[in-house]
């Protein structure tokens, strides 16, 4: 095995990855079942016929952002979780609020794929900036980097001072954390001629990394890549040495569908991020992220075979007030659904004469006299809204993941 990949799962034959996942799914299933969150979630599925991605698609999506409700309801974690709070590692949470458990184990989170690919290698010292009171973060990113056999410089985002002392006293030679905060640090160790100059790598999430950013790490010698995660799964993609889109980490399934929708696009199509782990004490199974990516096309050009998606692209969820009434993305689908004739649909919010409007742009391949009106009639009935409905040709609606685009003037 090269000293490119963590090991061999990384390079395998990506039909036997899918194999081996989905031998997996159905106990996965089972055992989630055996919690009352999911089973009144699942009731009536049977785990043994979830053997393929067409089945997996059929089950319910479990929303992100549903969350904070259910474990309201059933606390602490909405009966989603299989083994009891008093066995787990630790009781954490997120803003929402959303609760979320660590579970004891080596790297649960599934971050030192992430940190490896980063350039962290046993040995290092890694200052670690990622917020580390009731909140996950810090404990993710760390338990990759003590699963490397690096020791770790428990900084957390705050004491700017401090840390830079840290780091000039204990010479780390990466650092975790935002990209934001590194920023800030570099920028105070200049101008206070505090030493940093042992940082030389950097493994960065929790907000976006511009290529102008990015320039500047590389010229004040310090190479940063990023990886996607989230507190109920972990590390669910990250960039390699070869940075062109995120690699899938290995023992998840990935899907992109429709936003609003559960059903799944075509690779290329921007749409929602959907992940299921096989994580025996805390399932989680086609969670809806609330995120927006894309699949790329062909294996990754550093030698890792399993998927890769774009990164971050915005959020799906772009429900949006119009006339003083909600109008959301499965709304749209709903009314495309019913027209199987139409493809991309985006529903265009502007406002004319002090008064909100609705255009619904559909892609459509044949051009029939009166669909139009068929469709507006539709659309009326979905959303108990008026709208337009304009018919362009395929391919003309940008391939964003937008359903609803609010074009109303910011005042």
């Amino acid at each position: 095995m090269s000293d490119d990949h963590w090991d061999a799962l990384e390079t395998r034959d990506p039909t036997k990855r899918e194999q081996a996942l989905f031998n997996e799914i159905p106990d996965i299933v089972a055992q989630a079942l055996s919690a009352r969150g999911w089973a009144k979630h699942f009731r009536g599925v049977d785990p043994r016929r979830i053997r393929s991605r067409e089945a997996l698609a059929k089950l319910p999506l479990l929303r992100k952002s549903d969350l904070p409700a259910l474990q309201k309801a059933t606390p602490p974690f909405g009966g989603f979780n299989v083994t009891p709070p008093g066995k787990m590692k630790r009781l954490l949470m997120s803003p929402g609020p959303i609760f979320e458990p660590e579970f004891f184990g080596e790297d649960g989170w599934g971050a030192a794929r992430a940190v490896y690919a980063a350039g962290f290698r046993s040995g290092d010292i890694v200052h670690n900036a990622f917020a580390y009171h009731l909140t996950p973060g810090g404990f993710i990113l760390e338990s990759g980097a003590h699963e490397l056999g690096c020791a770790v410089v428990p900084a957390g985002p705050a004491n700017t001072e401090q840390q830079l002392m840290a780091i000039a006293q204990l010479r780390p030679s990466g650092y975790m954390g935002t990209p934001d905060f590194l920023k800030i640090l570099l920028d105070a160790g200049q101008a206070s001629r505090s030493d940093v100059s042992s940082l030389k790598r950097g493994l960065v999430s929790g907000a976006a990394l511009p290529a102008s950013l990015r320039d500047e790490f590389t010229k004040r010698g310090v190479a940063v890549l990023q990886c996607y995660a989230i507190a109920e799964i972990g590390v669910i993609a990250y960039e390699t040495a070869a940075p062109d889109g995120m690699v899938i980490n290995e023992n998840l399934i990935l899907e992109i569908v429709r936003p609003g929708t559960g059903d799944p696009v075509p690779d290329g199509d921007v749409g929602e991020i959907v992940v299921t782990n096989l994580n025996p004490d805390y399932p989680m199974i086609r969670l809806a992220t609330g995120d927006l990516s894309a699949v790329l096309k062909g294996p990754s050009p550093c030698g890792r075979t399993n998927t890769r998606i774009k990164g971050w692209m915005g959020r799906a969820d772009q429900t949006t007030k119009v006339k003083g009434m909600f109008v959301h993305p499965g709304q749209i689908a709903e009314v495309a659904k019913r027209h199987p004739e139409l493809g991309r649909v985006r529903l265009a919010v502007t406002r004319e004469a002090e008064q909100d409007t609705m255009t619904l742009f559909a892609e459509c391949a044949v051009l029939e006299a009166g669909l139009d009106e068929v469709v507006a009639v539709t659309l009326q009935t979905v959303t108990k809204l008026k709208g337009a409905v304009k018919l362009v040709a395929p391919g003309s609606l940008p391939n964003d993941g937008k359903v609803i685009a609010d074009e109303r003037p910011v005042r």
